[in-house]
């Protein structure tokens, strides 16, 4: 791994880390030695070094929502009256569990976030009584995902 003007190259050993990771972040130390050709104390130094750098930010488990329930994923652009609304409609929203995504953007919206629902009717009530109650918000525009096709990382 290089730095160079913020940017971080990562070599080939690290590529090898990192798509072991990317495909299994539970896999061993010594599974990945075995892939990158090095020993398991150099794997666990590259792996350091990554998180030092930022590169990688820790590990997660992927929770499928179906099997909760969660069957309608929608995305909703919202409108702000004002652009100074943004912090306290974003903290109002953190409060929201089923709001799993926010984002600042350019375009149309002020904010679009990604909200995972039980069904239609739970999302018509979280909009309806959550989402379009907070102060700042004069609009919501939905948009529901019949299927999510493709999810993945960044390629190395």
């Amino acid at each position: 791994m290089k730095i160079t003007d913020q940017e971080i190259k990562v070599d080939g050993i690290d590529k090898i880390l990192l798509n072991g990771l990317i495909k299994n972040a539970r896999v061993s130390i010594v599974e990945l030695s075995k892939k990158a050709g090095i020993s398991g104390a150099a794997v666990h130094q590259r792996l350091k070094k990554l998180e030092n750098s930022s590169l990688i930010s820790g590990s997660q488990i992927n929770i499928n929502p179906k099997t909760l329930g969660y069957t309608t994923l929608a995305f909703i652009g919202v409108y702000l009256d004002k652009a100074v609304s943004n912090p306290e409609a974003v903290a109002q929203l953190r409060k929201i569990p089923e709001v799993t995504e926010c984002h600042y953007t350019t375009g149309n919206w002020s904010v679009f976030i990604k909200i995972l629902c039980k069904d239609n009717e739970h999302l018509m009530l979280l909009l309806n009584t959550k989402i379009q109650t907070i102060p700042g918000v004069s609009r919501t525009e939905t948009f529901i995902s019949l299927d999510q096709q493709i999810n993945r990382q960044i390629a190395l």
